[in-house]
């Protein structure tokens, strides 16, 4: 579930990660097999085939502990037909450097203008506090999917990713963050909790899932349940057009310290992204839009137009604060709003303060390289 915080693009902030919904069948509109589809027609297109000793750090990763997670994240990705195979095989081995070089090819990604560089973000699992009672200090609302939003494929939500409501016997766009955050009345919203930070709870939509922590000591885990259809734009433009924050200094800690110094524009500013996520209970931690728990530092959320989930693919890339490099083999398990492109990924760094601490600040440049099955 997409679950965390993300700084998107090379001036912007965070981005929302997506998870399947048990109400709103996300693979009705994302169906794998199609992508795998494209991706055997169009996206080699855009891959040079590479052997394992040109991946800078590859046999130094520990391909075990890669293994491991992948084989945990195959309970899902089993079902796609393009890894099933080695899905089956994996479970007969521990020997993670013979398993991915004997199964797969290497390909090095590339985006249309030839550039094999691309943004690299991070997210992480936030915490909130809450309660299940709306009361003085626990007022904003953690909402579930709406029970008037629906999904259609009608021209009038083109551009809307087919999301919508009814009114009348028309079928329009759903409402925008502002509308649904001005009507608290609405008999179509249902909260799961209420927490105590307004700019919090903004952080987690764009995050897509995170852990609040109730006001009776238990911990409430939340996860991505659909959005509203709108278009997710950065809050980070605003600062950086304004002068406010400069390019270099945007983080998730920067425009959390502007936005209170300038309380009377909070709304605002939050509404300049229009689009709104809705959550769920979810019975375990972090999970990605794969629905496996996610492993920090293995698991990454891409774009699954150019990278179908389950995909292994090794990432090079720097530590944003000591600027040392990142040479891992992780698995696409997850999916974010404003991961889009060829060469764009966002890395998770896990749960809690640490993990905020680089993943607010992540936004380096990185390669990346898809291993496909060769079976």
């Amino acid at each position: 579930m997409k679950n965390l915080i993300f700084l998107s693009s090379l001036i912007f902030l965070i981005t929302a990660c997506s998870k399947k919904d048990e109400n709103i069948s996300i693979e009705k509109k994302y169906s794998q097999n199609s992508l795998e589809s494209k991706y055997e027609k169009e996206i080699l297109n855009k891959m040079e085939k590479v052997s394992f000793s040109q991946i800078k750090g590859f046999f130094d990763d520990d391909l075990n502990h890669a293994l491991e997670v992948f084989k945990k994240d195959c309970q899902k990705s089993q079902r796609y037909e393009e890894l099933k195979n080695v899905c089956q095989k994996a479970q007969h081995t521990n020997d993670g450097a013979m398993f991915f070089v004997s199964n797969f090819q290497a390909y090095k990604l590339y985006d249309n203008n030839s550039n094999d560089e691309g943004m690299i973000t991070g997210y992480y699992e936030p915490l909130l506090y809450g309660s299940l009672k709306k009361t003085q200090r626990y007022k904003y609302p953690v909402y579930k999917i709406p029970k008037d939003l629906v999904l259609s494929n009608t021209n009038s939500l083109q551009g809307y990713k087919n999301i919508g409501k009814k009114v009348g016997k028309k079928i329009v766009p759903y409402d925008t963050r502002a509308s649904i955050e001005k009507n608290p009345n609405n008999k179509n919203l249902e909260a799961i909790a209420y927490v105590d930070d307004k700019i919090d709870l903004f952080f987690l939509q764009v995050q897509g899932s995170g852990k609040i922590q109730l006001d009776t000591g238990e911990i409430l885990n939340v996860g991505y349940s659909g959005q509203n259809g709108r278009e997710y734009k950065s809050i980070g433009r605003y600062f950086i057009d304004n002068e406010i924050i400069s390019k270099e200094d945007i983080s998730v800690q920067a425009i959390k310290e502007a936005l209170l110094k300038n309380p009377s524009k909070i709304d605002d500013i939050l509404n300049i992204n229009e689009s709104y996520v809705f959550f769920k209970v979810a019975d375990q931690g972090a999970t990605g839009a794969l629905n496996t728990v996610l492993t920090p530092k293995r698991n990454i959320a891409v774009d699954r137009t150019y990278i179908p989930l389950g995909m292994p693919v090794f990432l090079n890339t720097k530590n944003p604060i000591s600027k040392e490099p990142i040479n891992k083999l992780t698995v696409a398990a997850d999916v974010g709003g404003a991961i889009k492109g060829e060469i764009r990924a966002d890395f998770f760094w896990g749960f809690g303060p640490e993990a905020l601490n680089y993943a607010g600040r992540m936004k380096e440049k990185g390669k990346l390289y898809v291993l496909k099955p060769k079976y």
